[in-house]
């Protein structure tokens, strides 16, 4: 039942941070700290992993009727004003793209400050400025919907997503969100296509990392043991299937939810208190950490 109960908390943690821009990534460290939980522990590690892609897959569920419509409209747009290139679902591959190659680069790198809670901390603080003040500054779009958008501004905003990947605790929501109001665009619009760029980012972000963890994989050549040099994958058990079902599936319920909410709180008042949460949180971990 204590496995369940931690399921059941580190599912909602995941809900509610994954979208919202105060990095889900360092508030499920945070949470696994306080919970007394073996970080380096083979099946929490993928526990973590799998709840993510409960709370991405609440995306498209949400969005199934814009996603519906782009598909039909592609590649000319519903104005039909687009092209193969201009046409939303375009932006977001490319995007995406554009964030993947060096972040799989920089893989070791992401690995290291994952490891590094002043990292966290920093990037926490760093971030609530700058989203306070790109939020404050930006207050006249020239775009105001998804549909409007240019592809220098794809290319930007999937350049700043990588400063989520490397430096942990940033939010990939607030690096996009905040890159797409620099360039241009209203809050809800780049809201939105923060939402959109999530699904092949952080489908193949978490399947790339659930693959190394379930697959054998080579022992680092420093390792001292010389009988084997590859370790095999976490045999999960029934009880174990379950912990992680319950994440899953609370992840998902509660990241709809909050999808729904976020929308319509954005288009009404902005980012201000995320930001001066985020600061809050970043200067209490620094005197923590000390």
């Amino acid at each position: 039942m204590h496995d369940y109960l931690l399921s059941l908390v580190l599912g909602i943690v995941e809900g509610l941070t994954e979208f919202i821009p105060v990095s889900s990534t360092a508030h499920l460290r945070i949470a696994e700290g306080l919970l007394d939980l073996p970080l380096n522990d083979p099946f929490w590690k993928m526990y973590s992993i799998v709840i993510q892609l409960g709370a991405i897959l609440a995306v498209p569920l949400y969005f199934w009727e814009r996603i519906y419509k782009f598909v039909s409209t592609f590649p000319h747009g519903e104005r039909g004003d687009r092209n193969i290139f201009t046409h939303p679902l375009s932006l977001t591959v490319i995007a995406f793209v554009v964030t993947a190659v060096p972040s799989y680069l920089l893989t070791k790198k992401i690995g290291e400050n994952l490891e590094k809670p002043i990292v966290m901390a920093f990037a926490l603080l760093i971030g609530g400025i700058v989203m306070w003040i790109v939020d404050a500054l930006c207050r006249r779009p020239r775009v105001t919907h998804m549909e409007e958008m240019s592809l220098p501004q794809a290319v930007w905003i999937g350049m700043m997503q990588i400063l989520s990947a490397v430096f942990p605790g940033t939010s990939r929501s607030m690096s996009t969100i905040a890159a797409g109001q620099i360039s241009g665009m209203s809050r809800a619009a780049a809201l939105e296509f923060s939402f959109f760029l999530s699904i092949p980012t952080m489908i193949v972000a978490t399947g790339f990392t659930l693959l190394k963890t379930v697959l054998p994989h080579r022992r680092p050549a420093t390792d001292p043991t010389t009988v084997a040099n590859l370790v095999p994958p976490h045999p999960l058990h029934a009880h174990e299937w379950l912990v992680i079902a319950v994440g899953f599936f609370v992840s998902f319920i509660v990241a709809l939810a909050v999808i729904a909410w976020f929308m319509s709180w954005v288009r009404r008042r902005g980012f201000a208190p995320f930001a001066i949460y985020r600061i809050v949180l970043g200067i209490a971990l620094l005197l923590l950490l000390r």
